[in-house]
This record gives C-alpha cells, sequence and structure tokens, in this order.
C-alpha cells in the first residue's frame, strides 16, 4: 500500500484531530491514528472511546485500497520537523511495517492492525437534524463553554445545552454560580428537540470552527451527537439527563440598572481583585448615582483597595458582593464595549447584558452574589 500527501496538509489535519486522544487510554489503540486509503481518500480517525473524530486529506496519488493504525504522538513529532514537500508512505499489509520517504531521509516506524480499533456510534432512526452557520456555533460555543461546570453529581451541569425549537436555538451553561444564555435567530429546528453536550467535544469544535466557513450538519438522537464539517466529522456521546429550567433562575423586572464601560470596570476588578481574600476573592460593588466604587479587603493580612469608576447609574444606592474571578470572566466573554449590569437586590443574582448585541443573537450572562459581611 503506497501513497503521497502533502507534509503541510497532512500535519495540519492530524494537529486538529490530535486533542481528542486522552493522555492515558485503556485501550493501547487508542492512542494511534487510525488510516484508512479508500478510492485516493485519506481518512484519519481518532478516538476517546466516548468522542471519535475523522478529518479527510487529499492525496497525490495512491495505489490500493486499506488501512492501518500507527502511534499518533510519534508521527505528529515527526511530521512537525519537515516542511512543506511531498511524503511518501509505503505500508506493509503483512507486518504494518511503515516507510515515510521525504526530500533528503526517510522515516521507519512499525504500525498496528487496524481491525482493533473501536467503530463510532451509529444514530438510532429518530435522529434530529439542524443546521449552523460555523460562526453561528462559534459564537454561541465561545461564549458558554466557560460557565459549564465539573461537577460529578450533577452531570447535566457539564455542558453546555442546546435547546432547539421552530424560532431559534438557545446554548445554556451553568455551574450553579454563573449562568450564560446565547440565543441565535440564525438558526433554527423543524421540531422542539435538546441535547447536552459535553465540555470535551465542545472544546474540540471551539478549535475547529475558526478555520470553517459555511453549515455545520447537527445530527442527534437521544445518546449521541454528529457534527459534520468542511474537512472533519465528530460523534461524541451525549450528557443524559434533563436540563434544570435555565429560565426560572433569571431575575425579571431588575429596578437597579447600571450601564459601565466593560474594560475600564474589568481592569479595576483585576487591580482591586489582588487585595482580595484568596479564600473568598469576593469583592464589593457600591453604586451610587452614576459612578461605581469597587472595593476589596483581606481582614488576614490587613490589605484592602479601592477605586471608582464613572458609570450611568439613576437608582437608590446599593452594594452587592461577587467573586471577582467569575465577575472577570463573564465580562471577558463579552465582546461589547459597554454592558449593563441589572440588579435587584443584593441576595438576588446579578444579569449582565451587553448594551450591543450581535446580530440576531440575545445574549445574557447571570452571576449569583456573594454575602457581604458588613
Amino acid at each position: 500500500m503506497k501513497f503521497i500527501v502533502s507534509s503541510t496538509a497532512l500535519s495540519s489535519h492530524l494537529q486538529a484531530i490530535s486533542r481528542v486522544i486522552n493522555s492515558k487510554n485503556a485501550l493501547p489503540i487508542l492512542d494511534c491514528f487510525l488510516f484508512e486509503l479508500e478510492d485516493g481518500t485519506l481518512s484519519v480517525t481518532v478516538s476517546d472511546s466516548e468522542t471519535t473524530m475523522v478529518t479527510t486529506v487529499e492525496v497525490n496519488e495512491s495505489d490500493t485500497n486499506g488501512r492501518f493504525a500507527v502511534v499518533a504522538k510519534t508521527l505528529l513529532d515527526a511530521l512537525k520537523e519537515i516542511p512543506e514537500q511531498p511524503l511518501t508512505f509505503d505500508v506493509n499489509p503483512d507486518n504494518y511495517e511503515i516507510t515515510v520517504q521525504y526530500q533528503n531521509g526517510k522515516y521507519s516506524l512499525m504500525g498496528q492492525n487496524a481491525d482493533e480499533f473501536p467503530q463510532s456510534a451509529t444514530l438510532g432512526d429518530n435522529a434530529v437534524r439542524v443546521e449552523m452557520e460555523a460562526e453561528v456555533l462559534l459564537g454561541g460555543i465561545n461564549r458558554s463553554v466557560f460557565a459549564t461546570a465539573d461537577d460529578e453529581l450533577r452531570p447535566v451541569m457539564n455542558g453546555i445545552y442546546f435547546d432547539i425549537t421552530t424560532e431559534d436555538i438557545t446554548m445554556v451553561a451553568s455551574d450553579g454560580h454563573k449562568l450564560v444564555r446565547c440565543k441565535t435567530l440564525a438558526a433554527k429546528g423543524n421540531e422542539r428537540a435538546a441535547f447536552i453536550l459535553p465540555k470535551k467535544p465542545a472544546t474540540l469544535l471551539k478549535n475547529l470552527l475558526p478555520k470553517e466557513q459555511g453549515m455545520v450538519t447537527i445530527e442527534f438522537d437521544e445518546r449521541n451527537a454528529v457534527f459534520m464539517l468542511e474537512s472533519y466529522r465528530m460523534v461524541c456521546r451525549l450528557i443524559e439527563g434533563r436540563y434544570p429550567n435555565y429560565n426560572s433562575v433569571i431575575p425579571q423586572n431588575n429596578p437597579h440598572k447600571l450601564t459601565v464601560d466593560r474594560q475600564q470596570l474589568m481592569g479595576a476588578l483585576r487591580r482591586v481583585s489582588i487585595f482580595s481574600s484568596q479564600a473568598s476573592s469576593l469583592i464589593k460593588l457600591r453604586m451610587q448615582e452614576n459612578q461605581i466604587v469597587i472595593s476589596a479587603q483581606d481582614i488576614d493580612f490587613s490589605t484592602s483597595a479601592e477605586e471608582t469608576q464613572v458609570c450611568q447609574y439613576a437608582g437608590a444606592a446599593m452594594s452587592i458582593g461577587f467573586k471577582s474571578t467569575f465577575l472577570i470572566d463573564i465580562l471577558n466573554n463579552i465582546s461589547a464595549d459597554e454592558v449593563i449590569i441589572e440588579l435587584a437586590d443584593p441576595s438576588r443574582a446579578g444579569v449582565i447584558i451587553p448594551v450591543e448585541q450581535e446580530e440576531n443573537e440575545d445574549l445574557l450572562m447571570l452571576l449569583m452574589p456573594m454575602m457581604l459581611n458588613d
């Protein structure tokens, strides 16, 4: 079995899918790339038994169809060092000995029998199909994946919830402290449906989608989902269970509304939070007419900091406490220049929304408050 392929094309595709591979696998074959050559098209598969990703690479010429597995790390590291040029792969089907020839030399390595590689899951007849622009899907994942939890007791919180209706698609993530709801009107389903995408495949998509254009097709049933991109196909196990009613935790009719420059507030939070208690990272926001005072203190080390920022605020003076790292995370994942912080009282969650929403998008973030000592 022999084929010729571009070194940089192969290397970039292998790099992209290699993130699926776990550092420790129960099956040794899962440390490998599965190469399959069929009718002049090379497809490479990786899997961690929960998530499988396949990419296709154009080959310049090939002789016969065939398949073999090869240890991923060795091949990745070897290809990284080769500049753009054709590589000739020569594979002995009897003992899986692989020779890779390039301009000034060759690599010899041992492959493995591809039959041991696990097959990817197939969807049932009741699978639901939706299509989204790559850019829209990337935007939703980018804004929500940071808010997913790592909670063994409540696994449904460990992923992004896709709530699909005939009018829009909403992506939701929450860890119980913060919540992101990103609704897009640029995509919709043919029926009411939902699934929970785990954090790892969501992060893999986040890395692949910036290079993609056009539509992404998503098909899913109650156990698995398939994402079809231009050059990649990902099959992943979904999180099973019922996602909480996210709309019921979003406070309505918040009388206190504060409009502030996002970058300036983030800078102040970063500076002031250095002086907050390391255990709690508590910062206090005090709103009064057209100004916000950001303060923090660490009683154990007798340190404190305070900074005043100009803002638009006309309500009664009030104070609320937040965990600074969570608030900075939220502000970091909003792209608008200014944000509105809506508050009801110091014991209820703060709602943070961008002043200018992206086209066809409705983004809302929520953060639970922390109790102030005074």
